[in-house]
């Protein structure tokens, strides 16, 4: 079953509560499907009155901000001995590359990644643990939490709000079927975008470590020589 037919068979207040529960877990460092499951919800109130689009965005939001908060709090307490529970737990989000790749990415942008990073799957469930970790001051931390978590929660629910509203308008002649292969293919461009640019992070970081060995090997080699 599709995850918006699934969507359709359950009541508004729970799914209200269904995307913050998932997208707040999520931004507490549990990697779940909260993307998914807000464009699915955002579609969903497009095609049926009963779902508010306001109080969903709502929802969205306070579980992204609340996620991230808590993530923080653990991150903070836990330290990397917690990273390294995470990367047994769910070796494939949390191990050593991803976590390396993250944390330049906070050394280069600082708070501005944990803004940012809401927009990207990975760094979105990585962001509040690892500000934790690193210590970032909370007070810079609160700042793009709030912020970050309000454009992407919301403004997305408003996005694909609006482009179901108009798709399903546009699409009434040709059947549901025509508005379900557009979503489809504006999914798929957009896991094929951010399959690029995680692919291009990878082989930045992978270069940058290329270039850092040489200098870590430098000593070692005018020590021999001096011997």
């Amino acid at each position: 079953m599709h995850i918006t037919e699934w969507l359709e068979t359950i009541p508004a207040v729970s799914i209200y509560l269904l995307v913050g529960v998932v997208i707040g877990l999520e931004s507490l460092g549990i990697p779940l499907p909260g993307e998914i499951v807000l464009v699915s919800s955002a579609l969903l109130a497009s095609q049926h009155g009963d779902i508010d689009p306001y109080v969903l965005g709502a929802c969205a939001t306070a579980g992204a901000i609340i996620g991230d908060s808590i993530g923080y709090a653990i991150g903070r307490k836990g330290g990397r001995p917690l990273l390294a529970k995470l990367g047994r737990k769910f070796p494939k989000h949390f191990c050593e590359s991803n976590i390396a790749m993250a944390e330049r990415s906070f050394e280069k942008w600082g708070m501005w990644a944990v803004f940012f990073g809401r927009f990207v799957a990975l760094l979105r469930i990585f962001a509040g643990p690892l500000a934790g970790v690193l210590r970032m001051p909370y007070w810079k931390f609160l700042i793009a939490n709030v912020f970050g978590g309000i454009l992407w929660a919301g403004g997305t629910t408003a996005v694909i709000y609006s482009v179901g509203v108009v798709a399903e308008a546009w699409l009434k002649r040709f059947s549901w079927l025509g508005l379900v292969l557009a979503v489809l293919f504006g999914v798929t461009s957009m896991l094929v975008l951010k399959g690029r640019a995680k692919k291009a992070a990878a082989q930045s970081g992978a270069r940058s470590q290329a270039g850092e060995e040489p200098v870590a090997a430098a000593p070692e080699k005018a020590a021999a020589t001096a011997d």
